[in-house]
């Protein structure tokens, strides 16, 4: 039977119990789950009455009898319906179930000559009659557009694709008591700006009717956050949703979610050893023995992460390169010429060395690594080097060639912040959509005085995507962004 013929069949079954006066009841509650129900009676059996409350996921029906299995937020149950025990007119009805609908049970529990723990029941209930077919049970929900469009049927029916999203959550549980734990100050900050600040990004624009202005949704809560440590917050984090107006792959998704955290009296080397603390509590808790199987890559989340500077990745990954030609602006720009690798129109070395490793180191960083010493020009918020001010006190994590983090001693010198914004603004006027704006009240923030600080950003869709081995941003976000497609297309 077609799709729309089953539409229309359950349609007509759903008139019939209204004329029965039914109407969506929200009188017949579960006592337990279905997992509980089997931990209860993992051994002895007794005589208890349950109730039980889930979505048929299969039906066979034989005669006068009936299995069926039920499934809740915990898992599924198999259910044993017999016309003797309901009684004919409430049998019949049942028989007339479909897949999906989502019903209620009362009994007592059982083995099978199988050994599967089944609830004979001694009462039913329909509460809710689905009107649209579950997919074939025998493949799933695979078409992976149907799969992002309805993640409702995804997740009925695809065990999988529900575990990656039960791990999340519990990664967003373990990260706020990571932090609490440390004396952290949960907060929350503007997702609506009237300065897209806080990271080199396009934003999105909107604009506000009553107040006339136009606003930019969040791309980073950066500049919001050491506000609040300026104001005496000494350590705050915001699990925070991003938006930004630029591509989407397989690792990038519109709007995102990080973590971001600030703490004072702290510098980046104080954070890379807070995220290999962090990372060893998510090695113990949430991976097997901290290994993780990510596509063809092993990683090893229980080792201390390694750490190099910028310049040690890229002549490690370009053998026939020397340390001489990467310090040298137009001996870099011949190599990049050969090999291939373009930069925007009038790129000093700095910026070489950054396209160079972004378009053939970073793939590379499999197991997890902090890169360091980025130079100062592509690091507009970062606290430069105390040896050298071409460079700053910042580092990035990579694991399985994905910036998962970003983190920096952070620039507190009013004077110096002030030039890089203007520095962005010149940028800015040369065509890059993406380079910051002078952010004046920021600046005014900085002048009352920001204690030594260190931020660090943590991409929470990334670090999912390997922790569930999971190829694709859009398997790890419940709704990601799609192109708007309307239900008769």
């Amino acid at each position: 039977m077609a799709t729309q013929d089953q539409h229309e069949v359950r349609k007509d079954k759903l008139g019939a119990l209204r004329g029965e006066g039914w109407c969506f009841p929200n009188d017949k509650k579960p006592s337990i789950t279905a997992v509980a129900l089997q931990e209860r009676y993992a051994e002895d059996l007794d005589d208890t009455q349950h109730y039980i409350a889930g979505r048929i996921m299969t039906a066979r029906y034989m005669g006068k009898a009936a299995f069926l299995t039920l499934q809740d937020r915990s898992g599924q149950i198999q259910v044993y319906l017999r016309a003797n025990d309901l009684g004919a007119e409430v049998f019949e009805q049942a028989k007339s179930w479909d897949l999906g609908d989502i019903v209620w049970v009362q009994g007592h529990v059982f083995r099978t000559k199988l050994g599967e723990l089944t609830v004979w029941a001694s009462a039913t209930a329909v509460l809710v009659k689905s009107l649209r077919p579950l997919p074939d049970k025998f493949h799933g929900l695979q078409d992976q557009e149907t799969r992002y469009r309805q993640r409702y049927v995804d997740l009925m029916v695809n065990q999988d694709s529900k575990e990656v999203f039960v791990k999340r959550s519990r990664l967003m549980k373990l990260l706020r008591d990571f932090f609490d734990q440390r004396e952290f100050l949960e907060v929350e900050t503007p997702m609506m700006h009237p300065i897209a600040g806080g990271a080199v990004a396009r934003p999105f624009v909107t604009h506000h009717n009553t107040l006339d202005m136009d606003l930019y949704l969040r791309v980073a809560p950066e500049l919001y956050l050491k506000r609040l440590v300026v104001g005496g917050f000494e350590r705050v984090y915001e699990i925070n949703r991003n938006f930004r107006n630029e591509g989407i792959s397989t690792r990038h998704n519109p709007e995102f979610t990080m973590i971001e955290f600030y703490q004072a009296y702290a510098d980046y080397k104080d954070l890379m050893a807070l995220t290999n603390a962090l990372f060893s509590v998510i090695a113990e808790q949430l991976t097997d023995n901290g290994i993780v199987t990510y596509l063809d890559h092993e990683i090893d989340f229980s080792k201390p992460i390694a750490e190099m500077t910028m310049d040690e990745a890229i002549l490690e990954h370009h053998p026939q390169l020397t340390a001489e030609i990467l310090a040298d602006e137009s001996g870099l720009l011949a190599y990049l010429n050969t090999h291939k690798i373009s930069c925007k129109e009038g790129s000093v070395l700095a910026q070489m060395k950054l396209q160079l490793f972004e378009d053939t180191v970073e793939e590379k960083l499999i197991q997890p690594v902090f890169i360091t010493e980025y130079p100062a020009i592509v690091s507009p918020l970062a606290r430069r080097s105390d040896h050298d001010n071409t460079l700053t006190d910042r580092f990035e994590l990579f694991i399985a060639g994905q910036e998962i983090a970003n983190g920096f001693s952070e620039l507190n010198d009013p004077e110096d912040q002030a030039e890089r914004f203007a520095q962005q603004m010149a940028e800015k006027e040369k065509g890059d959509h993406e380079a910051m704006p002078y952010d004046e009240d920021y600046i005014r923030a900085l002048e009352y005085g920001l204690p030594p600080t260190a931020g660090q950003g943590i991409g929470i869709d990334r670090l999912v995507m390997i922790l569930t081995n999971t190829p694709t941003i859009r398997d790890v976000i419940l709704f990601p962004t799609l192109r708007h497609k309307s239900l008769e297309e």
